[in-house]
């Protein structure tokens, strides 16, 4: 088995290059979605209606796009680590297992550890969006990316960088976990009843299976993402609101109870479908390209 697993370096290129595609469409998707979802999180606006309409009242259609710039590169950055962490753990799993696929909890932990492996980057990138999608529009503390990141970092080091990074890993490790389990799993369904190889399954078919693990990777970690943009969103030092994540979710769970870790799940749900779509679609139609 292990003679059968391709581990060459232009394999393992292929792999982060298909990630980078994926993850520049998933931002230009994604990012208004992702807005409302921030500013619901954080108690901006009661509802993702309202939180759009005064958005677009005060700030115009180009409001949606705030922070932009770091995540299209960040998270491209972000999931093509994803996809070659992904295939290089389902690899090393192969490689010590006597069959020709991985079973459904070694799918889970390969995509658990591209999430892990994924936090240090998404980390200060999330951080860094959610700074620039909460301030307002008339009291702005950060110009950009850049001037967040400088000031952050004079002001509270590499600590005040990587703010909120235990949630952020707990999330990514369960978020990408479920997230490739779902998309592996619904993938070979369809190769088995439909009795074709994976690359003849049609594109609108593999963006509906990234559709469905969009839905599952949010369902299954949301509680955990509003912990970690409420730390993420506070301000520093003696003005912070939260001492922590634990303190962050014990706020959470007194002033709004389980409702409270939901806030803003229905944007990120439908954000979820056509992103996740999108980053599946792109990834497999590029892997099939460059071979």
């Amino acid at each position: 088995m292990a003679d059968s697993v391709d581990t060459s370096f232009s394999r393992k290129v292929k792999d982060t290059t298909a990630g980078f595609v994926g993850g520049a469409v998933q931002v230009l998707i994604g990012q208004p979605f992702d807005l409302v979802k921030v500013r619901l999180q954080t108690g901006q606006f009661s509802t993702p209606l309202e939180a759009f309409r005064k958005t677009l009242a005060a700030e115009g259609p180009l409001a949606f796009y705030k922070g932009t710039a770091s995540p299209l590169v960040g998270v491209g950055v972000c999931v093509s680590v994803q996809f070659y962490a992904f295939h290089e753990a389902r690899r090393f799993l192969l490689r010590k297992s006597d069959s020709s696929q991985l079973t459904l909890p070694q799918y889970y932990l390969a995509g658990a550890v591209a999430g892990i492996a994924n936090s240090p980057v998404s980390g200060p990138v999330e951080q860094l969006r959610i700074l620039l999608q909460t301030q307002k529009h008339d009291n702005r503390r950060y110009s950009g990316p850049i001037d967040a990141i400088n000031k952050i970092y004079a002001n509270q080091g590499l600590r005040g960088i990587f703010r909120g990074q235990g949630v952020t890993l707990l999330r990514e490790a369960q978020a990408y976990g479920l997230w490739f389990l779902t998309f592996e799993f619904l993938m070979q369904e369809l190769q088995k009843y439909g009795k074709v190889k994976r690359d003849e399954i049609p594109a609108w078919k593999v963006a509906g299976c990234g559709a469905l693990a969009g839905e599952v990777l949010w369902l299954g970690s949301y509680p955990l993402d509003v912990v970690k943009s409420q730390v993420q969103s506070d301000k520093f030092g003696k003005e912070s609101l939260y001492k922590g994540a634990i303190d962050a979710a014990r706020r959470t769970w007194r002033t709004s109870g389980v409702a409270g870790f939901w806030k803003g799940l229905v944007p990120t749900l439908l954000r979820a479908t056509p992103c996740s779509a999108g980053t599946f679609a792109s990834v497999e139609l590029t892997m099939r390209l460059l071979g």
